[in-house]
């Protein structure tokens, strides 16, 4: 045996051999990585701050009787835009309402001699505004504390903005509001005040921020959940990539290119980046209108996707 072994001695290393060959053989294949390709492109950009928010009446204004009594006729409805000084409603006092119910009794032509001398109080709009709110019809018998209308000189979305964006908005500032039931509808706003208060929302600290549209438009409405975009700063114009193809490594942007060398491999290239809006980022050097990029397929769990990021429907 020892002999043959002596002639033979390969034979210990076969199986040594063998199992390199099935290793080698039989592991599974790293994936080639994939890649689609951009163009630097010009595009505008701007950067925002996102707020929720609701719709509510600036100035706020009961309009309660001035004496106890009877509401005689209502001349308004909600949403109307109304002037100061203008006539809402006739009521009678409790003793008119009285004595006018006796001469009904009767005859109308009593009633309308006691009518005619006894003139019914008339209700005026105190400012200029939009009625949000009739609480009142006529016929109703109503007392000093009842509350008949509510007007507001003007509607405003209050947003409540967190603490660590809040350097980032000043009063006068432009924004976009975008009302949960009109999604479609932008409506241009601008801040018009900013609390010094804050307050705590869901352990977070929070300041509410009053935002004023520009022109309200007529289905808006108070009460209405509203999404407040802040514009802290826009560019027109610029060299954009797709922000998927931007890497960093220690804070410096780098981006993947064709290799000179080699088109069918990439290579890593500097680059100075400058806004963003979360889609899109902007090339400040490094890169010309035209340049392509490289950006590595994403595997979306059913094989390679090469369609970019942000164009992808969210798979059901």
């Amino acid at each position: 045996m020892k002999r043959f072994l002596r002639k033979n001695w390969w034979i210990l290393f076969l199986p040594l051999v063998l199992g390199a060959v099935l290793f080698f053989t039989l592991r599974p294949k790293k994936a080639e990585v994939q890649y689609y390709t951009v163009q630097v492109q010009k595009a505008d950009l701007q950067s925002t701050v996102l707020s929720t928010g609701v719709v509510q009446p600036q100035n706020r204004l009961e309009i309660k009787p001035p004496v106890n009594g009877r509401i005689d006729r209502v001349l308004v409805k909600e949403g109307q835009f109304l002037h100061q000084d203008q006539v809402m409603a006739y009521m009678s006092s409790s003793e008119r309402a009285l004595l006018l119910d006796s001469a009904r009794a009767q005859d109308k032509q009593e009633e309308a001699r006691w009518a005619e001398m006894y003139k019914p109080i008339p209700i005026v709009a105190p400012l200029d505004g939009i009625l949000i709110k009739r609480a009142v019809e006529p016929g109703q018998t109503v007392s000093t504390g009842d509350v008949l209308l509510v007007m507001s000189n003007h509607l405003i979305v209050n947003g409540q903005v967190d603490e660590t964006d809040l350097g980032r908005i000043q009063v006068g500032q432009q924004a976009v509001i975008t009302l949960d039931a009109y999604p479609d509808m932008p409506i241009e706003a601008v801040v018009d005040r900013i609390a010094y208060e804050a307050q705590t929302v869901n352990n977070v600290t929070v300041y509410n921020v009053d935002v004023l549209p520009k022109k309200i438009p007529p289905v808006m409405r108070s009460g209405m959940t509203a999404n407040v975009n802040f514009i802290t700063a826009k560019k027109t114009g610029v060299l954009v990539l797709p922000f998927e193809s931007i890497q960093r490594d220690k804070g410096k942007a780098t981006v993947l290119v064709p290799d000179p060398q080699n088109p069918l491999k990439v290579t890593p290239k500097a680059i100075q980046t400058g806004l963003s809006d979360g889609q899109k980022v902007e090339v400040v050097s490094g890169l010309k209108e035209g340049d392509t990029v490289k950006v590595e397929v994403v595997d979306l769990g059913d094989g390679p996707n090469p369609i970019p990021p942000w164009d992808r429907k969210t798979k059901k």
